[in-house]
């Protein structure tokens, strides 16, 4: 089977999944409004190109916060890889490791944080960190990231509560006994009551406000960028409380639906950091072309969630590369047919919102 485009990695993951992983992968909170209009949302702006500019050398290389990467695409952190891939995370960091591209690990990983990097030791990892009702649980998976190389935080802000997903619901859905959250690995060896998507219900801490930030950064030299900022109110508090990076983003359409898709939200918030920190965007990049919509909106890198799984059920390792290179090379290829050289020439004069 030849796979020439992300929407081919999807078609064939919705095919050998058992259903009920695809479905938790897939579905978003109720309606599935968010999840779709973040797809959509892109599909509403039109490119500017420039003609005449000479692409004959292309250089798609970027940094975050410092560290160069080969172009501005990264890994969401996404939960439970191993259900769609033995292997699992392991995969997904030796993927990015090779392509030299930033991966995030999510704290709701299948493999340990310790297993990710034995897996892909060179490999530049941030860490995805909520905060518990137990601040002990958050405050050891910080020190032990941070001895383990892991260069940033990402605090994940948008789930005091989980969404209501009517899949999940109705498929009843729980990891399978052979995996685990690893990270919290004989941690709630004694709980036998009702769990959240394999932690205890309640474990998550909705008191969890502004001076928490204040707290994690007491623990930590790790930079700390939040996850879940759509809007320039909380961009600002932001950068008044310190953290070095935003990833605009509404966790995939999967908390609050009927909410602002991402690359919407995406042009309140540059505006309003005004260049103090950097400013990323997960949700509904599916081709190069958004990509490079979201660079000329002022994202200084976009990190991609649902499509790494899509590879890691094609071949593992080999399906995640594919993904990310195909992403990739259609962003270099838009980026020529813009007439934008380097990343440094994308901007918003690329950008005209559709009037239909």
């Amino acid at each position: 089977m030849s796979l020439i485009c992300l929407s081919d990695y999807e078609a064939y993951a919705k095919d050998h999944l058992p259903k009920a992983t695809w479905e938790y992968y897939a579905a978003g909170a109720d309606d599935c409004c968010t999840r779709d209009d973040n797809l959509q949302a892109f599909r509403r702006i039109r490119l500017r190109p420039r003609m005449l500019r000479d692409v004959s050398v292309m250089d798609t290389r970027t940094t975050v916060l410092g560290t160069e990467i080969s172009c501005p695409i990264g890994i969401a952190p996404t939960a439970f890889h191993c259900l769609a891939w033995p292997d699992g995370e392991k995969s997904t960091a030796r993927a990015a490791e090779t392509l030299n591209l930033c991966y995030v690990a999510s704290t709701y990983s299948t493999c340990s944080v310790e297993e990710i990097v034995t897996a892909a030791p060179d490999g530049f990892r941030w860490f995805q960190l909520y905060v518990y009702r137990d601040r002990k649980l958050s405050e050891k998976l910080v020190h032990r990231v941070e001895a383990l190389g892991f260069k940033a935080l990402v605090l994940t802000v948008d789930v005091p509560y989980t969404g209501k997903r009517r899949s999940d619901i109705r498929n009843n859905f729980r990891l399978p006994p052979h995996l685990k959250v690893k990270n919290f690995e004989g941690v709630f060896e004694e709980h036998c009551g009702p769990d959240n998507y394999g932690v205890p219900v309640n474990t998550l801490d909705p008191s969890i406000s502004w001076k928490d930030v204040h707290w994690l950064r007491s623990l930590t030299l790790l930079p700390i960028i939040i996850k879940g900022i759509l809007t320039k109110e909380d961009a600002e508090l932001a950068v008044e409380h310190g953290v070095q990076g935003i990833i605009v983003s509404n966790h995939g359409g999967r908390q609050l639906d009927g909410e602002l898709a991402t690359i919407d939200a995406l042009s309140e918030v540059v505006d309003a950091v005004q260049g103090r920190i950097e400013v990323y965007i997960d949700g509904g990049i599916r081709t190069g072309s958004d990509v490079l919509k979201a660079l000329a909106l002022g994202a200084k890198c976009v990190f991609i969630g649902r499509p790494i799984v899509w590879g890691l059920a094609y071949k593992g390792e080999e399906g995640v590369r594919g993904v990310l290179q195909i992403l990739a090379d259609e962003f270099r290829l838009s980026m020529a047919l813009s007439g934008c050289r380097n990343v440094s020439e994308i901007n918003r004069n690329l950008i005209q919102f559709s009037k239909l």
